[in-house]
């Protein structure tokens, strides 16, 4: 509902029980910092979010071993935060740790693949490095297209980065072609009027002017 402020009165209400009751390193009392530091990133605090991100960790690396995906979950967490702050190379250091852990923790196939892999191609093209962006984008093309139904959200969003990254690189022919696929998902899995359909066709049209 984006309540921000109600959301982490009852974050905080949960964390202060969860302090009282539980070991100082339990792993509810890392979920619980990064539930607090999730609404943190969505009101644009970045520097909160970091400092609970960071605490959520600093459990998970106490009591998982190395190669847990919950670890993997906070590194992309932080990389998600040096990424918002337009900090790249941390950015890329970080979702690089989790990928590490996901190819030893998970198949080849996971759905998981193509999240670290659309994170690494968005820091790419945020970068400048287009080709290094649609390399990565591909990868989690690949995978979702294995892994998901052909209607799936998450493929529209894996087609749009492709389309974006073309259109950054100015080869509008192809940017056109996965905008289009992009915007035929949200159109048959959204509701007419949702946000992510406009700004599709906002997007389609731009491309289409530069044609």
């Amino acid at each position: 509902m984006n309540d921000y402020s109600k959301a982490l009165e009852f974050y905080k209400k949960a964390h202060k029980i969860a302090e009282k009751a539980l070991p100082s390193n339990h792993p509810d009392l890392a979920t619980s910092y990064s539930n607090i530091g999730g609404v943190y990133i969505d009101m644009g605090d970045y520097s909160k979010a970091f400092e609970f991100y960071e605490k959520a960790l600093k459990i998970k690396e106490k009591t998982l071993p190395p190669n847990h995906p919950d670890l993997a979950t906070s590194y992309s967490n932080i990389g998600g935060v040096y990424n918002d702050m337009g900090d790249y190379s941390k950015a890329l250091e970080f979702y690089e740790k989790a990928l590490k852990i996901t190819e030893k923790a998970l198949p080849s196939n996971h759905p998981n693949f193509a999240t670290s892999y659309n994170n690494i191609g968005v820091v790419y093209k945020k970068m400048g490095n287009y080709s290094k962006a649609l390399e990565f984008y591909d990868k989690a093309l690949k995978i979702s297209e294995i892994a998901l139904p052909p209607n799936h959200p998450s493929l529209a969003f894996s087609y749009n980065n492709i389309g974006t990254a073309y259109c950054s690189k100015g080869d509008y022919s192809k940017a056109l072609s996965f905008l289009e696929k992009a915007l035929s998902i949200r159109q048959k899995s959204l509701p007419p009027t949702h946000p992510d359909i406009k700004r599709a066709m906002d997007n389609i049209n731009y491309v289409k002017k530069k044609i």
